[in-house]
């Protein structure tokens, strides 16, 4: 079968790590860095979502994806798998740090807790999985680390306050860890995707409204999928993109 997208020789033996891997943007990169060889290693706090999707892929290629129930707001936790990981699966070259979640609230309805809660979910696991991996990204001389935006603070959607503040740091994060972790040859960029049409998302956002509304103001007149994005983070893992750092890579349609 011939398709159109691209083959990463660089890629295949590569291993990988994405958090939040079992659903959505995280399960169709999983499928995608398998698809190329990479040995893929996910975290998510869903066990069952993640185990339908390794027994959907075991056996398809000489590397059967692994997987380990994490919180990501557990840092001792996140830190022991990533160990673990790294002993099991082999030195890690590329982070995905993928795992967050949404709550819409309005800014003067975010008590403490849950401000918390959208900065441990979204934020604060980015720069302590980042620190974890490095001595393995240190030791192989190279290395890709790839955080997850949002486009909600660009686009200033009302009632989105914690979890674009969390997303706006990522940026910010993003483009520091790049300039202290280039000494090592590790490249650290973020990808931004727009509206994507994940299952969770068709089920319970997405309306003719919506629709609507993203026809409107998107360039391109059709979703986005989990699989596209994917792609990206594909190309930013690959030697392909060896000297590309510090940028924000946009999977919009054209949104902002």
């Amino acid at each position: 079968m011939i398709t159109k997208y691209a083959t990463y020789p660089s890629l295949d033996g590569r291993v990988v790590l994405i958090t939040g891997g079992s659903a959505g943007i995280g399960a169709a990169m999983v499928e995608a860095f398998h698809a190329q060889g990479g040995k893929v290693a996910f975290l998510d706090i869903d066990e069952k979502k993640a185990e339908i999707l390794r027994d959907r892929l075991i056996q398809k290629k000489r590397f059967d994806p692994y997987f380990l129930k994490c919180d990501v707001r557990d840092i001792g936790q996140l830190q022991n798998c990533i160990k673990k990981i790294s002993n099991e699966v082999g030195n890690i070259h590329t982070l995905v740090n993928n795992a967050g979640g949404t709550e819409r609230l309005s800014a003067n309805k975010i008590t403490l807790d849950k401000w918390e809660n959208f900065q441990s979910l979204n934020l604060r696991h980015v720069l302590f999985a980042s620190q974890a991996v490095f001595p393995n990204m240190q030791l192989m001389g190279e290395g890709s680390i790839i955080n997850f935006t949002s486009p909600t603070f660009r686009r200033r959607t009302e009632g989105w306050a914690g979890y674009a503040a969390a997303k706006s740091g990522i940026e910010g994060l993003s483009r520091i860890l790049a300039r202290e972790y280039g000494e090592s040859n590790i490249r650290v960029n973020s990808i931004m995707p727009g509206w994507t049409a994940t299952e969770h998302h068709k089920k319970f956002f997405l309306n003719p409204e919506v629709e609507k509304d993203l026809m409107t103001v998107q360039c391109l007149k059709q979703l986005v999928l989990p699989e596209d994005i994917a792609r990206i983070a594909l190309f930013l893992s690959s030697d392909d993109s060896k000297f590309m750092t510090a940028q924000v890579y946009k999977g919009d349609a054209g949104l902002v």
